[in-house]
């Protein structure tokens, strides 16, 4: 279960970057639904890196963010299997 979260959370963050990267219209529901999930996600890793390139910070920030899940949620996997 911890895998199954980790894992739509780390794609929700991969559609995210994609999204801003090739400028997807926000207007559109799901592209919204995933910005918006996104942001909920990424607690509060999404500005920790502020480069001048808006684009470069995005990528970099949601990759911190999604190496944050994927540890943590490993850590998890590894307690409950003790």
């Amino acid at each position: 279960m911890v895998r199954v979260v980790v894992g739509v959370v780390i794609a929700i963050f991969t559609l995210h970057v994609l999204f801003v990267v090739f400028d997807a219209n926000q207007g559109n529901g799901f592209v919204s639904f995933i910005y918006a999930m996104a942001q909920v996600f990424v607690l509060g890793l999404g500005d920790v890196f502020t480069p001048d390139d808006e684009l470069l910070g995005v990528v970099l920030n949601y990759a911190l963010a999604a190496l944050v899940w994927a540890v943590g949620g490993k850590l998890i996997i590894k307690a409950l299997r003790r």
